[in-house]
C-alpha cells in the first residue's frame, strides 16, 4: 500500500512517531533505494526509549499491512484487471504492465480515501512534522542506515511539498506512475500515452470505488 492507505489505519492514533513508523519503509526507499532494514530483528535497540518503541510499532504495522495487502484475493484480482486495461497503452515500451497495475492499484486507493474524506492528508503531514528530529535520527542510527543526511533532506521536501494533495486529480495518479517508471526504466510514457492512462484509470476507478473499501476494513480486522 502507498503512504496515504497506510496512514488510514492510524489516522486516529494522536502518536506521531507511531503515525512516521507506519510510512517510514516506504519513504527510506524512496530517499535511498539501496537501504534494506530490519529493526524488527533487533527489537532489544530500541527499548526505554518510547519515541523509538512507537517508531518500531508503526514500523512493524506497515509491514503487517503489506503482507496483508499482498496477499489478498482483493490485490491479485484488482491487479488482474487493471493489467489488461495497462498492457496496449504499454505495447512497444520497456515498462511492464504488471508493475504498473500494482502501483497503480496502490496511487488509486489512496485517491479514493482523499476523494471520499476518509483521510485528512493535512492531518498526516502534521504528524510527520511534529516526529523529533533527534528520536528519528537515533532511531535510524540504531538501523544502521547509510548517509542520514540523504534521508532527512528527502524527508524534509516531502513535507514540505506536500505532493500527496495532487493525488486528487486522475491526471496526477498518470504523472505520478510516469516519474516512478522513470527510476526503472529509461524510456516510459509520452503524452498520449498518458492521457489514454488517465482514462482507463477513470474506468478501472468506476469498478473499484463500488468495493474499495472491503480491503481496509478486512486488514483492520486482522490488525486486531
Amino acid at each position: 500500500m502507498n503512504f496515504l492507505s497506510h496512514y488510514y489505519f492510524d489516522r486516529a492514533n494522536s502518536n506521531a512517531n507511531v503515525v512516521m513508523g507506519t510510512v517510514l519503509p516506504d519513504l527510506i526507499k524512496n530517499a535511498a533505494k539501496e537501504a534494506n532494514l530490519y529493526p524488527q530483528k533487533n527489537e532489544f535497540l530500541f527499548k526505554g526509549n518510547p519515541d523509538e518503541e512507537h517508531l518500531l510499532l508503526g514500523w512493524k504495522r506497515h509491514l503487517a499491512v503489506d503482507l496483508f495487502f499482498h496477499s489478498s484475493d482483493f490485490f491479485l484480482e484488482k491487479t488482474s484487471v487493471l493489467k489488461q486495461l495497462i498492457k496496449p497503452i504499454v505495447e512497444n515500451t520497456p515498462v511492464r504492465p504488471s508493475f504498473l497495475a500494482h502501483i497503480g492499484l496502490e496511487l488509486l486507493l489512496d485517491h479514493l480515501l482523499v476523494e471520499r474524506n476518509l483521510i485528512q492528508v493535512n492531518d498526516f503531514y502534521e504528524k510527520l512534522n511534529a516526529v523529533k528530529k533527534e528520536s528519528l535520527s537515533d532511531f535510524l542510527e540504531h538501523c544502521n542506515l547509510k548517509n542520514p543526511e540523504i534521508f532527512f533532506n528527502f524527508l524534509e521536501k516531502f513535507i514540505g511539498s506536500k505532493y500527496l494533495l495532487s493525488y486528487q486529480k486522475l491526471e496526477n495518479i498518470s504523472y505520478a506512475l510516469n516519474r516512478i517508471c522513470m527510476r526503472l526504466w529509461p524510456e516510459t510514457l509520452n503524452e498520449k500515452q498518458l492521457e489514454v492512462l488517465t482514462f482507463e484509470l477513470a474506468i478501472f476507478k468506476t469498478a473499484l470505488e463500488k468495493d474499495f473499501m472491503d480491503i481496509f476494513k478486512d486488514i483492520e480486522e486482522k490488525l486486531r
